[in-house]
């Protein structure tokens, strides 16, 4: 079997929070297969001190994480992506760059924990929600067969997995 990961790249505007935290995930919980990247199309400059929390008391890694353009995947001298997938409403209905290499879209929305108002204990709510429906759609994704799924069957599971529990609306088209 090939050495080759798949590289995937999450998607948000902000790249703050939703984007990093899937990019984080699925650092640790598809490691040996995947190579996760994140970025925004206007990117805050930082990542929310919420999701590095988050991440951090789950156990998972915050090293090198940035908000980050996706500009910077879109060049190239770039990685090339295998996977693209919008985990906000904006960021999918945003006009997208070419994307070397074609690879596989899908939307994954889920609500803004940085979005949400409140107390301190309302706000990390937020973040651990977003944490868990994005980590049970990764856990599907990682577990997928892709070397030995076709092509349409895979975009099928792939916008199936966007529609799990959580999802911020019943979009049934691509990023």
């Amino acid at each position: 079997m090939s050495d080759h990961k798949f590289n995937v790249l999450f998607l948000c505007t902000g790249n703050s929070a939703r984007s990093i935290l899937a990019e984080s995930i699925l650092r640790k919980d598809g490691a040996s297969r995947f190579q996760a990247f994140s970025a925004g199309s206007t990117p805050k400059g930082t990542v929310h001190p919420l999701a590095l929390r988050t991440l951090e008391t789950s156990d998972y890694p915050i090293d090198g994480m940035r908000s980050k353009s996706w500009l910077e995947f879109a060049s190239a001298d770039a990685p090339v992506m295998d996977f693209v997938f919008t985990v906000c409403d904006n960021a999918a209905g945003e006009a997208c760059p070419i994307w070397p290499g074609q690879p596989m879209t899908a939307h994954w929305g889920i609500e803004d924990p940085a979005a949400v108002e409140g107390s301190e204990l309302e706000k990390q709510a937020a973040f651990i929600t977003a944490f868990r429906y994005l980590r049970n759609r990764i856990d599907t994704f990682v577990n997928l067969p892709l070397r030995s799924i076709d092509k349409l069957s895979l975009g099928t599971r792939l916008r199936e997995i966007g529609r799990s529990e959580g999802a911020t609306s019943s979009r049934d088209d691509v990023a």
